[in-house]
């Protein structure tokens, strides 16, 4: 096995990106190759349980109040549809139910039905993961009682051009959050997303403070911007595929433990760029036709691509994780 760093250097993840494209894939993939079956992929669903109405401006979110995108607001679900959701997941053969909320932080009054809805999912044998915003000690400690497997809290991107993106929270509130979700013994879901107008170094520096934490992230989802009409980056320039492989496999090298998981953007992705993303080192994916409040793949499109790659969603935890995971079809 290679060593796992957390002191990678600025200079080093920017030569990483400078490779020619064939070594940097070797590379990455003979990493993967060392942690994880290279042809299982892990397999998500992700719920919005409560949409819109969020106060921040993050400039690439059609759920901000700031911006007017068409979006219709909806209050927080009730803990019996979330878990018929949850439910339907699992027989599509998902692993991991996650749920998102657009708020800054939840509030008090939230947490009892946040928590009841953390339960629900854990007793029907899947891996759970929320997004709620930031989170004080106490709430990140309330989600890790209930059972809450996965905190998930994007950095976004480097800390340098977060400025252009965000102003209403700062990076520091991120790390924050995140510190509040390791301590409270919850794994850590975080990554950010590309094609925002950043620059290579952006990118380098993004995944530099993820590699740079004192644990690795366990889940690093890497997630291209959708462009949403009302939002600041609705006529950003395309991203160019190779660039958006090059990161993912930029990730796996820095972070060869954690699943990389493709999230949003996949909608603009080809059957050709998915394949060399999960040879990149690729190896997880939200599954459904919804991703919060952006299309996604339908199911069947993405089962039969694996079909066509050999590659088998993945039923249980890594070999080198707890076991503790029910496969997919028990409960």
């Amino acid at each position: 096995m290679s060593v796992i760093r957390n002191d990678w250097q600025r200079a080093e993840v920017e030569a990483l990106f400078a490779l020619p494209f064939n070594d940097l894939l070797f590379q990455a993939q003979t990493l993967h190759r060392q942690y994880f079956d290279p042809n299982e992929v892990q397999v998500s669903t992700l719920l919005s349980i409560k949409t819109g109405a969020c106060p921040e401006d993050c400039a690439y979110c059609p759920q901000s109040t700031r911006f007017e995108t068409g979006l219709s607001v909806e209050q927080l679900m009730e803990v019996d549809k979330v878990l018929t959701q949850a439910r339907a997941a699992r027989e599509s053969g998902a692993t991991r139910f996650c749920m998102g909320a657009a708020w800054r932080s939840p509030k008090d009054r939230d947490m009892e039905q946040v928590v009841a809805m953390v339960k629900g999912v854990v007793e029907l044998g899947l891996e759970s993961c929320m997004t709620l915003g930031m989170l004080t000690e106490s709430q990140a400690q309330q989600l890790a009682e209930a059972g809450l497997d996965y905190y998930n809290h994007n950095l976004d991107t480097s800390p340098e051009y977060y400025g252009d993106i965000i102003t209403t929270r700062t990076y520091k509130d991120r790390l924050d959050t995140l510190h509040h979700v390791r301590e409270s013994g919850m794994k850590v879901c975080s990554g950010g997303i590309v094609g925002m107008g950043e620059t290579v170094g952006d990118r380098a520096g993004l995944l530099q403070q993820l590699a740079n934490m004192p644990k690795h992230p366990e889940s690093v989802p890497i997630n291209m911007l959708v462009r949403v009409q009302g939002t600041p980056l609705a006529d950003t320039e395309d991203l160019d595929p190779i660039e958006f492989i090059r990161t993912i496999a930029v990730a796996r090298i820095m972070m060869p433990e954690s699943h990389v998981r493709l999230s949003a953007g996949r909608e603009e992705m080809s059957e050709e760029m998915h394949a060399l993303a999960y040879f990149a080192g690729a190896n997880s994916i939200f599954y459904g036709e919804k991703l919060l409040t952006t299309p996604n793949p339908r199911a069947n499109k993405d089962m039969d691509l694996f079909g066509r790659l050999g590659i088998n969603p993945e039923q249980r935890a890594m070999k080198h994780e707890d076991p503790r995971f029910y496969d997919a079809a028990a409960g």
